[in-house]
């Protein structure tokens, strides 16, 4: 539904407040980006979920949203969060904003802003990070490269304007996320298999066990948080969410797409792959029911979707920068590619890759991937 934008119009921002409200919050985006190509609207019940008491996220953190209405039309939306497990690692005074959408205008961009900045400083936070939609363990990030092919599932999408309007509100680049588009039919380079022989009897990769698969998540959500817990915005994943995340993959991948890898016989890296669902999810425009899963699991079953996306991978902080963890990233990642083609996936998006992480995307680069996307999360000191 098209909005029909009058810029002599008052522009009225409206907390959400209840079940109804979140709705409309839901929905904000089927109103601005109706003729956008590159947008993928999601499952409107997944959204329902991502806002409600049932997210584990809400365990240690509180959020408070708007949407922004001309002429009694939604025209944008945004939200603000303070997370304390971020604050008890990088300090009490600290906030986020996510969820932004807005049409072409900056006053409703800049009414947005300074919404979240108000509540955000009634919450005693000075440094405002963001997007977060809403943390660093879920989409986040601005969509600042990569504008001519949609995002893949999971992956924020924004369009290009919004990087110059958070800019002319004071805003500043503070890291780059970067998403690497991979073939599943690479040859690994000789140096890479040199490494691969040098460690073949004592690195062993094996796919996810299903019979042991609490116990398997609990063993993924462990080398994650120790692998990323030097890197920046790092926020750790509780068990809660964690699981809620396994309890996707469980429905969505099988095993072989999940692999593990040991060194003398120690879980210490993994990787995990999904299927792209965002090419299945335009044909559903966020309708689930009544025929919206059969679509989705007939898919699945089919292997029509061709491309994917590794969200999760993780290699254990003692062998960062060693020859044993170049041994162990390129296992993971070399290890499912055979299944994920069987498949009919020809292309993965590994994502998101730190700007600063040389050493994967060295590896990367190695086997043939190229950075085509790239999003940026943005900085302001309140006053």
């Amino acid at each position: 539904m098209p909005v029909n934008h009058q810029a002599n119009e008052e522009v009225k921002i409206i907390p959400v407040s209840g079940f109804r409200d979140i709705g409309k919050f839901i929905d904000v985006p089927w109103w601005l980006y109706v003729d956008d190509p590159m947008w993928v609207p999601p499952l409107r019940l997944e959204r329902r979920l991502h806002f409600s008491g049932f997210n584990p996220y809400f365990k240690h953190a509180r959020w408070q949203g708007w949407i922004a209405y001309r002429n009694n039309q939604p025209v944008g939306r945004i939200s603000a969060q303070i997370d304390d497990l971020h604050r008890q690692r990088y300090g009490p005074d600290t906030g986020h904003f996510g969820m932004l959408e807005s049409i072409h205008d900056e006053a409703v961009f800049s009414s947005l802003i300074q919404t979240a900045e108000n509540w955000l400083r009634q919450q005693g936070a000075c440094q405002i990070t963001g997007p977060f939609n809403f943390s660093i363990n879920q989409e986040c990030g601005l969509l600042v490269q990569g504008f001519d092919s949609p995002p893949v599932f999971m992956m924020p999408y924004s369009p290009g304007w919004y990087a110059t309007q958070l800019e002319q509100n004071g805003y500043r680049s503070c890291k780059d996320l970067l998403a690497y588009w991979l073939e599943t039919d690479f040859d690994p380079p000789s140096a890479m298999q040199a490494i691969d022989r040098k460690y073949q009897h004592q690195i062993q990769v094996r796919p996810l066990r299903r019979d042991r698969f609490s116990e398997e998540i609990e063993i993924m959500r462990d080398i994650f948080n120790d692998a990323w817990s030097d890197n920046w915005g790092f926020v750790p994943f509780t068990v809660e969410e964690f699981a809620e995340l396994g309890g996707s993959l469980r429905w969505l991948v099988p095993d072989e797409f999940i692999q593990i890898a040991e060194m003398d016989g120690v879980p210490v890296a993994f990787m995990a792959v999904l299927p792209n669902l965002n090419e299945i999810l335009p044909a559903l425009n966020g309708a689930l029911f009544p025929l919206g899963l059969f679509k989705l699991i007939n898919k699945l079953k089919s292997g029509s979707i061709t491309t994917g996306r590794v969200p999760l991978m993780g290699v254990r902080k003692q062998f960062h920068n060693t020859l044993p963890g170049i041994a162990l990233a390129f296992k993971v990642i070399d290890a499912p590619r055979k299944f994920v083609k069987s498949r009919g996936i020809g292309h993965v998006e590994l994502s998101w890759i730190l700007e600063d992480n040389q050493s994967m995307r060295t590896i990367l680069e190695k086997i043939g991937g190229r950075e085509y996307k790239r999003y940026r999360i943005y900085e302001k000191t309140l006053m």
